[in-house]
């Protein structure tokens, strides 16, 4: 028999699970931080947009405060890496133990029973190999290492170097060693995922699906079948009955969460904390709001990525960071990095239906202060856009100095 848990309980359990009901540490946080992190949420996704930060900085930003950008960057393409990079959710950093649970992804690739992959590598099966052989014989290479033609933007428009490079990647053959800018630099996997990893054991694909069911579910605390089988983009007939595995075993139960539609899964040791300080910033690509139905079901706001919307049609922004208060998306902000000036611009404020504006302001002002000292920049400027810019702009003034702090990169 399910068990019953209201909208409020549910929420504050997915918080929890999040690493966002409790308050930042003092300070700015340091490496077994972020590792910690990056355990509990199992993958940062990756993006290219960098108009404010690229995403994967961002969410522990979101939930440790400050932290030195250097920090992630050496976790993942250091000399000692704990994270490596893999088709998670989407591209992601995962931590290094979970190399083995996603070789069942790699094996499907090789084996030609990717859809996304498995023409091409019909189609240039020889040219693959002269690509691998390149790369055991070079060490690292990038996508521009093997143009058969000018270089162009969008996966769509990729040599068949780049592709090659990328099917490799996902059939788990090379890996991502280190990053220029954005562009991938790669090389054997050997040479890049340490030995006491690619030495463990491969676990049989049921058992891979069952422990990043468990991984994801303990980052979102309580979740549907679908919520579930999206945070590592799992298959769907695999899924459903690995779930029912793990109902079997104890480690999740089923319950009813006041207004879901679908039943859900819980944790079997989640609990709904008594009190909330959340009070952060979340990336469009942060873990919490990957699924834009479960975020509606979980706080009853429509949030949207408006990236690829045409400007006159964006309701909210090109870059658009809803901020947590509590437990609710209180507000909306667009974001941008004016590196040059060296002010963060922020080009829309919105405050959402039933928030409390009162509330709002000081800790929006506060995190967008912080935010922007962790970035090096000097200024805060408001423009007028939205109905939550004239009280922002008047805390803050139109452009604010930032707290004199310690530069953190």
């Amino acid at each position: 028999m399910a068990r019953d848990l209201s909208a409020r309980q549910a929420r504050r359990i997915a918080l929890a699970a999040q690493g966002l009901a409790a308050r930042r540490p003092e300070g700015p946080a340091k490496r077994r931080d972020l590792r910690k992190l990056a355990d509990r949420l199992g993958a940062i996704q990756i993006d290219s947009v960098n108009v404010l930060a690229r995403a994967h900085y961002l969410p522990a930003f979101s939930r440790l405060g400050v932290y030195p950008l250097t920090l992630l960057e050496d976790e993942a393409w250091g000399k000692r890496p704990s994270l490596f990079e893999y088709w998670g959710h989407a591209a992601s950093l995962m931590p290094l133990a979970l190399q083995p649970l996603l070789r069942w992804r790699m094996t499907r690739t090789r084996g030609m029973r990717d859809g996304h992959w498995g023409s091409f590598a019909l189609e240039r099966r020889n040219y693959i190999g002269q690509v691998l052989a390149e790369v055991e014989r070079r060490g690292p290479v990038t996508g521009g290492d093997f143009a058969d033609g000018p270089r162009k933007s969008g996966w769509w428009n990729w040599s068949h170097g780049k592709h090659s490079l990328e099917w490799l990647f996902a059939a788990g053959l090379i890996a991502t060693k280190t990053r220029r800018g954005f562009e991938r630099v790669y090389d054997l996997i050997e040479r890049v995922i340490p030995a006491t990893v690619l030495d463990r054991p491969t676990p049989d694909e049921a058992d891979a699906h069952r422990a990043l069911l468990m991984i994801a579910a303990r980052a979102m605390g309580v979740a549907t079948e679908g919520d579930l089988r999206d945070y590592f983009r799992l298959p769907v007939v695999e899924t459903r009955a690995r779930l029912a595995d793990l109902i079997a075993a104890g480690e999740l139960q089923l319950v009813d969460v006041e207004g879901w539609r679908q039943r859900a899964y819980l944790v079997a040791d989640a609990k709904a904390p008594r009190r909330l300080a959340a009070c952060a910033l979340l990336s469009p690509f942060d873990n919490l709001i990957w699924r834009r139905e479960r975020t509606e079901r979980l706080f009853g706001a429509r949030v949207r990525l408006e990236i690829y919307t045409p400007a006159h049609k964006r309701e909210h922004g090109y870059y658009v960071l809803p901020f947590l208060l509590g437990e609710s998306i209180a507000a909306r902000v667009d974001l941008k990095a004016d590196r040059k000036a060296r002010r963060l611009l922020v080009q829309a404020a919105h405050l959402e239906p039933g928030a409390d504006r009162a509330a709002v302001v000081p800790c929006l002002a506060g995190e967008l202060a912080r935010l922007a000292n962790w970035l090096s920049l000097n200024e805060v400027a408001v423009f007028k856009k939205g109905n939550l810019a004239a009280a922002l702009r008047h805390e803050l003034g139109w452009t604010a100095a930032c707290p004199a702090q310690p530069r953190v990169r």
